[in-house]
């Protein structure tokens, strides 16, 4: 890595999400932090739900978001990589997003190395074998029928549809996983990496999903870190070549 370069991680933004009472000021957040790391980022990784919805129809786009559109093209126009992970709240990204922005668009967890540690990225949810009903439902929304039977749907349509049903996911998940620590026997993320490790040596493994900023030591080599969200915690993951570390942000 360069010296004095670093990269960035963030997830769960939520990008205009019905229970967020102020769009602009919370897209505003979001993009000075994004403005703040400009100088020292090598590379960004944005681990999914960065939108609370999003759907490319072939003519049109869901309104709003320009000033987080234009900051990632600034970023990728200076030559900043920025690998954005479908969530599943934006599962539908196609091919308008990258080919607009510049970003590489991930379906599926990545391994990188870097400094000689290795790290398992991926927004975290679909990995674990709790989530059979999550999985079928998964399947359906990435089914290539049933996306172009959505996008016949009028777009005011479509996205009335998508909200309503981001906000009961949103409860749902809530109900049913809570957005704290549940314990290291009942977090299935946890559960699921410690069984990985008994295959395969990762340093860190990188998550969205959960909520929550957290770091948990899985043996004396290995650590998960929750990368937490922009709604209530406002936090991010940072690797600086030798450390990974989370941080708070306050604009």
């Amino acid at each position: 890595m360069v010296p004095g370069k670093k990269i960035y991680f963030a997830s769960d933004v939520h990008l205009g999400a019905p229970t967020i009472s102020n769009h602009r000021a919370h897209e505003k957040r979001f993009v000075s932090w994004l403005s703040s790391i400009q100088e020292t980022a090598s590379e960004i990784y944005l681990l999914g739900d960065i939108f609370d919805f999003w759907f490319e129809y072939k003519k049109a786009v869901p309104k709003g978001n320009s000033r987080f559109l234009g900051k990632l093209c600034e970023l990728t126009d200076a030559g900043i990589p920025v690998h954005f992970f479908t969530g599943n709240h934006d599962v539908w990204v196609f091919d308008y997003l990258p080919a607009e922005t510049g970003i590489e668009v991930y379906r599926k967890p990545l391994i990188k190395e870097w400094d000689g540690k290795r790290f398992f990225l991926a927004h975290g949810d679909g990995l674990t074998r709790f989530e059979k009903s999550y999985n079928k439902l998964k399947a359906l929304f990435t089914n290539k029928l049933a996306q172009k039977l959505f996008r016949m749907i009028h777009p005011d349509l479509g996205i009335l549809l998508a909200t309503y049903w981001s906000r009961k996911s949103r409860e749902n998940n809530t109900d049913t996983h809570g957005t704290h620590f549940q314990g290291e026997e009942n977090e299935w993320l946890v559960v699921w990496a410690k069984e990985q490790l008994n295959m395969e040596h990762y340093d860190y493994f990188i998550f969205g999903h959960r909520h929550m900023a957290k770091t948990i030591q899985l043996n004396d080599q290995s650590k998960l870190i929750y990368l937490g969200d922009w709604i209530t915690n406002f936090s991010y993951g940072e690797w600086d070549g030798t450390e990974f570390q989370l941080r708070f942000y306050n604009d």
